[in-house]
């Protein structure tokens, strides 16, 4: 039997509780992530709808590879945040891979590295880098390894 995957998705206040607090404690810069309250309106609400879009009941990003790497694009080029877009677009795609049992198994700086590249590109180079971040995704993407809770 061939069952299609329900894919989870991360909402406004995953980012806010989960991928902020990690990228404040995990990915430490000269420059502070300013409080979420100051996001800009409605940005970051775009950029977690973009990965759900259908055409004809089709959807637009139907893979979660396609998913994850429009959904890391969008986070740095669309720039929902003051400061701070490239580390919370790192751990916002590693917290919506981990939600669907997946892992990317590559050093946090050469993630990083892809997100300054993002940032970097040209907006006429979109479907490029999107496709190469699909790649990228998809040569290292790992089921996730949860651990139990330790009493």
């Amino acid at each position: 039997m061939n069952r299609k995957r329900i894919t989870k998705y991360i909402s406004v206040a995953d980012v806010e509780f989960s991928a902020l607090d990690l990228a404040r404690r995990l990915m430490e810069w000269d420059e502070p992530i300013p409080d979420f309250s100051t996001r800009f309106p409605n940005v970051l609400e775009r950029c977690l709808a973009n990965i759900r879009q259908t055409y004809g009941k089709k959807e637009l990003y139907p893979t979660l590879e396609d998913k994850s790497s429009i959904l890391f694009y969008t986070l740095i080029k669309d720039h929902p945040f003051q400061n701070g877009n490239k580390r919370l677009a790192v751990m916002s795609i590693l917290l919506f891979l981990f939600e669907n049992n997946k892992w990317l198994e590559v050093e946090p700086k050469k993630l990083y590295k892809m997100a300054v590249l993002v940032a970097k590109s040209s907006p006429e180079d979109k479907d490029l880098i999107v496709e190469y971040l699909k790649f990228f995704i998809k040569q290292n993407l790992i089921r996730a390894k949860h651990h139990a809770k330790q009493n």
